[in-house]
């Protein structure tokens, strides 16, 4: 069964519209879907990219409004209507009790989208105990021992490596899917990721044109 790595962050617009989608063609297609929850920012502005703070309100205006709720209406899925409450919130607790489960299977695929679906249809805190802790009882798990294992030293390492995982692999943005070392970038790729899976790409290598190329 081939793998699809799955880099993204838990409270990431994108990677909630395009979640249900991924499982769906994971499902289709046969492929295990393994998750690889990130630290967003530290990885984005590593790889020279502006952090939403420093980008202008315009870019702000269009990514939270006309692009969100485009994709929300394609994909059917439903979205607040502004700017989550707590979106700046750390989500780093919520990740850990995705890695906590692991990073394959249906545990772990519904932990995942549950955490971005509080976030971006209920406007959930992802860094609120009490929120964690009813998100992991409706789906069946005992809040108490996962929110321990969610801080457990090994979890957060398996966090950190993530991080670097993605660095790595030269991931720039959430969510960001990876198919037998091609990379996927947003969830408007998927169905271009679908095509690959039954028509393998084999993409041009291009290069810089000479400084002095006139």
């Amino acid at each position: 069964m081939t793998e699809l790595t799955y880099y993204y962050s838990a409270h990431s617009a994108f990677a909630y519209l395009g979640s249900a989608r991924v499982m769906e063609i994971c499902r289709a297609h046969d492929l295990t879907l393994v998750h690889r929850p990130i630290p967003l920012s530290p990885v984005v502005e590593a790889q020279g990219s502006l952090p939403f703070r420093a980008r202008t309100q315009a870019h702000v205006d269009y990514f939270f409004g006309r692009e969100i709720e485009r994709w929300a209406a394609y994909r059917d899925v439903p979205v607040v209507q502004f700017r989550p409450t707590y979106h700046d919130a750390d989500y780093t607790l919520a990740s850990g009790m995705i890695l906590a489960l692991g990073d394959r299977g249906p545990a772990v695929d519904a932990m995942a989208h549950a955490l971005l679906e509080a976030h971006w249809r209920d406007d959930a805190d992802l860094s609120d105990i009490a929120t964690l802790s009813s998100i992991a009882v409706r789906l069946g798990h005992d809040d108490a021992t996962l929110l321990t294992q969610a801080q457990a030293p090994e979890v957060v390492e398996r966090y950190a490596q993530n991080a670097q995982a993605a660095l790595t692999a030269n991931v720039f943005g959430s969510p960001t899917y990876v198919l037998e070392g091609e990379m996927f970038y947003g969830q408007d790729r998927l169905e271009l990721l679908e095509r690959a899976i039954a028509v393998p790409f084999a993409p041009t290598r291009w290069r810089n044109p000479p400084v002095n190329a006139r």
